[in-house]
Order: structure tokens, then C-alpha cells, then sequence
């Protein structure tokens, strides 16, 4: 079945594929990359009329325009691909609130990234506490902004949104999570979830008032008690976890309308016979929407080249801007 899915992609354009144009060496001066192939489809599945699914994917780029100097170097970009931010959103909420909160979100994020980041390099591990920590400020800062929108608005009222990020720079990955979305590492022929489900089954189940067998089927699956905006007015649990790649490695990270119908090992072998992430992509898709398509459908899956690597990581600094807004 997945063979004869692959068949039909062998005409597929790359036109869609999630790829930087790289300068030259000689464009971009001493410049290093360290550049992933990366894919993500967003689908609409065969029941919903509005798709409330979010994916971003975007690159990390340190880099300087020399636009005047009384060097010899003319007008150049000096720079490097440091890594990169995968996000994928799942809104929820009638009407266009479930849209409007998943966009909030990742525009929210985004921005407070762009704006908060000191491209300050630092090379012991001894900053990756306060990293970590301010990667889930950021979180909390876009859900303080989903919950100051839903209260001005009547018509998105109750708006929310999960969100999970994977925050690449080099072979260090962070994963950063609220809600039911996921993200996967497939290595070596195996899937590993590295999120939690933030609803109130897998709640039942770690706490053995539910059989994990049965939380795929039970009603409380769809029940989510940890998500950004929402009905509550309480912060937003971050979940975060670090992960250390290696050469091979694939990264998925999905919404519910995918992995309600795509288990790990279907993932796996998905993963197993598919040579790019866009085949990967167009036929979890597939699969998801012939199995039923009940909800939106999005997955992203980077395969990062990890054989350039980078001095590690820059800190996120939520500063007075970040900290007055919330």
C-alpha cells in the first residue's frame, strides 16, 4: 500500500519543497551552512470546511549586510544557517477562533523571537537551563496574547490553541509543547514520541484510572486541560525536553488529525521506505484522510544534515518589552 502510494509521487514538482536559496561562498563571504531538508502540508481532511492547523518552518540565521567600510569588501552578507524552528499549531474554538488563535500563536512567537533573541553565541552547556526557560516564556507571552485577544473579542471567546515547537541549532534540539500536537524522533528504523499528550485520558492513564489500551478509543481523547488561550485563565504549561541528533535522524512533528490515524509504526515504516520528506508528508496525509480525514491534517518532517555543525546556542532574552507584555 505505502509502495504503491510512493508510485504516484515519482512526478511530484519541488517546487514545494522548504529550502533556503543558499548564497554562494563567494556571495556570502566565510559563511558555513548547516542546511536540513524540511517539508510540511497542511489539509483541510474530508470532513472540516475551515482548516485551524498552523505549520511554520524557517531557519536561524546569524548575519551580517556590510553596507559600507573602508575594507575592501563591498556590499556582502557575512553570515551562517545556525539551525532552525519547526512549529506546528492545532486552534480550536467555533467559527474562525480556532483559525485565528493557531495563527496568533505562531505569528506571536515568531515575533517575540525575532525581537527578544541576543545573537550572543555561548558554548557550555551551563546556559541551557536559562535557554530552555526562556523558550517557554515565549510560550507563555503568546498565550497571555491569545487570552487578551479572546477577552476583547466576543466572537473568538474561549479561542485556543496547541502548540509544539522543535528548535534545532546543530545537533541539539529543544522541543517545546502545550497541547496534543506531537513530535517525533525516527531513528534507526524506530519512532520515539517526545511529547506528551496534555489531555485528560493520558492524564487517566499515567495515573492508572485508565488502561493504555484503551486511551486511543475513550471520549476524555479529545479532552485537552493544557492548551495556549483557552477557556482558563491559568499560565500555560511548556513542556520542554532536550534531544541530542544523530547522523540519520528525522524529525515529524504533527497535529491530532494526523496521529489519531497514524500510529508509530505506521510512522516508522512510512518513514522507512520514503527517501524525502515530501514523499513522507504527502502520504501521511494520504493515509490520514483515507482513513476517515475527521479533523485538519499537518505534518512536518526535516532531515537535518548534522555533518556541518555550529558553535551551540544564542539566549533568548524576554527582557523589559517581552516582560511588560504579558
Amino acid at each position: 500500500m505505502i509502495e504503491n502510494r510512493l508510485g504516484t509521487l515519482s512526478s511530484v514538482s519541488n517546487d514545494a519543497w522548504q529550502q533556503s536559496e543558499y548564497l554562494t561562498d563567494g556571495e556570502m563571504g566565510n559563511s558555513k551552512h548547516a542546511p536540513s531538508l524540511t517539508f510540511g502540508l497542511s489539509d483541510c481532511g474530508r470532513v472540516r470546511k475551515v482548516n485551524q492547523d498552523q505549520f511554520l518552518i524557517a531557519e536561524l540565521i546569524k548575519s551580517m549586510l556590510v553596507s559600507a567600510t573602508t575594507l575592501d569588501l563591498g556590499e556582502r552578507v557575512f553570515g551562517r544557517v545556525q539551525g532552525e524552528i519547526l512549529l506546528v499549531a492545532d486552534g480550536m474554538g467555533g467559527h474562525a477562533a480556532g483559525e485565528k488563535a493557531s495563527q496568533l500563536a505562531i505569528t506571536h512567537l515568531v515575533h517575540r523571537l525575532l525581537n527578544s533573541v541576543h545573537w550572543f553565541f555561548h558554548g557550555d552547556d551551563g546556559n541551557e537551563d536559562d535557554f530552555v526557560e526562556n523558550l517557554q516564556l515565549l510560550m507563555q507571552d503568546a498565550n497571555a496574547k491569545i487570552l487578551r485577544e479572546s477577552a476583547k473579542n466576543s466572537n473568538v471567546r474561549g479561542m485556543g490553541t496547541t502548540l509544539t515547537m522543535a528548535h534545532r541549532i546543530g545537533r541539539r534540539m529543544f522541543v517545546v509543547h502545550a497541547g496534543d500536537s506531537r513530535c517525533y524522533l525516527y531513528r534507526n528504523g524506530g519512532v520515539e514520541q517526545l511529547t506528551t499528550d496534555h489531555t485528560l485520558a493520558r492524564q487517566m492513564v499515567e495515573q492508572g484510572g485508565m488502561r493504555p489500551e484503551d486511551e486511543s478509543t475513550s471520549r476524555w481523547g479529545n479532552v485537552l486541560w493544557n492548551v495556549l488561550g483557552g477557556n482558563s485563565n491559568d499560565e500555560v504549561v511548556a513542556e520542554a525536553r532536550r534531544v541530542d541528533l544523530e547522523e540519520g535522524d528525522l524529525i515529524v512533528l504533527c497535529s491530532d488529525g494526523l496521529h489519531r490515524y497514524v500510529g508509530p509504526d505506521m510512522l516508522a515504516e512510512v518513514l522507512a521506505v520514503t527517501e524525502h520528506p515530501e514523499a513522507a508528508c504527502r502520504t501521511l496525509v494520504d493515509f490520514a484522510n483515507s482513513s476517515g480525514g475527521q479533523d485538519n491534517v499537518t505534518v512536518v518532517v526535516a532531515k537535518p544534515d548534522l555533518s556541518v555543525t555550529t558553535e551551540p546556542v544564542f539566549m533568548p532574552d524576554p527582557g523589559p518589552e517581552m516582560a511588560s507584555s504579558i
